[in-house]
């Protein structure tokens, strides 16, 4: 039976797009569900905050299980759970009332959470293991930091048009997305078989252990990178939403196309880095190093001005040179990890961006009161350490010319 590589590829990006979606969705309508639950500022942050907790702590889970006994084993029950719980959020409002609609709706997060930690950090493991010709990978990956990212671009517009209509419709719209993805997923991806039985717990974290010990350094490096890299994200785009707000009178749909010009220059950079890249793992590295220093010189730049249209310019480049960033970091990890450990080390790598999302937000709102200046004069200094640790830590092998074809098994990294 012949393989429907475009099918199978727009399966497995329908699962990045539809988390997001679930996610940030919420973010631009999280005011009006206060309002509507009489809840307050901090009680509605917490359906971001548990969402997002819970996926950290169970990432790493999903991973190993995923080694164990397959991707498409963990991805399929996963989406199910993350429609589950969207359905019980967006039907609470239906069969209860007053502080209890909350509490339900804050349960079905929980859910969803726990769904989002077994989806999008297992399809790029997935997507390393059905492709061996590592020029796919790298493309196939920036196709999915693409859907990742496209998904962050349609969230503030897509959130607030259906919130507008009634206030738990971007809720209900959750399980309907993951039934979308789950049938593509089920009918559309023939995952590879396990070619070994998973390994006991004792002796997978030996390996995990041996892997840190080996390949510790680089690896550390790219963790922190993609940390780093969402923590800026997050950060800015919390800032200028606040500010779009507060200072300019810009709200709803209007604010959310704003928000996305940045996000838009950044997915169309992750789209064309991922075809770019093909199997130069040294290209990789030097493609994140300049998306890095366009990030932080833009970060730099905006300290000096507070002009909104020169840090919405600004952005735009910061957002392009995350854009280089990601679909870079995450070839590097996925080919320089042997198969039978990629999911467990890319779902740390998953937990690790998933930190810099909540973080970006709350640090913003301590900065901002110390000055526009210092705000992001650190946020560029925190990209300058990108730099440096994707500089000095991470040091891809040479590749060996055009006489080398295809590597079935990558070659993994140099230690440094």
């Amino acid at each position: 039976m012949k393989v429907n590589k475009k099918g199978v590829l727009v399966a497995l990006a329908s699962i990045p797009l539809i988390m997001t979606l679930g996610n940030s969705m919420l973010i631009p309508i999280l005011p009006q569900i206060a309002r509507e639950l009489r809840v307050s500022s901090f009680q509605v942050s917490m359906l971001i905050t548990v969402y997002a907790v819970v996926a950290i702590l169970l990432i790493p889970v999903a991973g190993y299980l995923s080694d164990k006994f397959g991707r498409k084993a963990i991805i399929v029950p996963s989406l199910i759970i993350a429609g589950v719980g969207g359905a019980i959020s967006g039907v609470a409002d239906w069969f209860t009332e007053g502080i209890t609609v909350y509490w339900l709706i804050l349960g079905g997060r929980f859910l969803q959470g726990i769904g989002a930690a077994g989806a999008f950090p297992i399809v790029l493991p997935l997507v390393g293991d059905l492709y061996d010709n590592e020029e796919e990978v790298s493309h196939n990956l920036g196709v999915i930091e693409t859907s990742n990212t496209f998904g962050k671009v349609l969230s503030p517009i897509l959130g607030a048009l259906l919130g507008a209509w009634i206030w738990y419709i971007p809720l209900l719209s959750i399980p309907v997305l993951c039934l979308i993805s789950l049938l593509l997923v089920i009918f559309l991806v023939k995952a590879p078989k396990q070619r070994t039985e998973g390994k006991p717990l004792r002796e997978f974290i030996r390996d995990i252990k041996h892997v840190l010990k080996q390949k510790g350094r680089w690896l550390s490096a790219i963790f922190a990178i993609g940390c780093i890299c969402m923590f800026l994200l997050f950060g800015v785009l919390f800032y200028l939403s606040e500010q779009l707000e507060v200072k300019h009178g810009l709200n709803g749909v209007i604010k959310g196309l704003v928000l996305a010009i940045p996000l838009a220059a950044l997915c169309l950079a992750s789209y064309l880095t991922g075809k770019r890249i093909g199997k130069n793992k040294s290209l990789m590295k030097w493609c994140g190093v300049a998306g890095l220093v366009l990030a932080t010189a833009a970060l730099f730049g905006i300290g000096f001005f507070n002009n909104i249209y020169f840090v919405i310019g600004c952005l735009i480049v910061c957002g392009a040179g995350i854009g280089i960033v990601l679909p870079s970091s995450d070839a590097l990890i996925t080919e320089g990890i042997d198969k039978e450990m990629r999911g467990t080390i890319t779902s740390i790598y998953s937990s690790m961006r998933f930190i810099g999302v909540s973080a970006g937000p709350p640090v913003v709102s301590l900065l901002v009161k110390a000055g526009h200046m210092t705000l992001f004069f650190v946020f560029a200094g925190v990209s300058f350490v990108a730099v440096m640790l994707l500089l000095f830590m991470v040091k891809p092998e040479p590749d060996k010319g055009k006489g080398s074809k295809t590597v079935k098994t990558p070659r993994p990294l140099h230690q440094g």
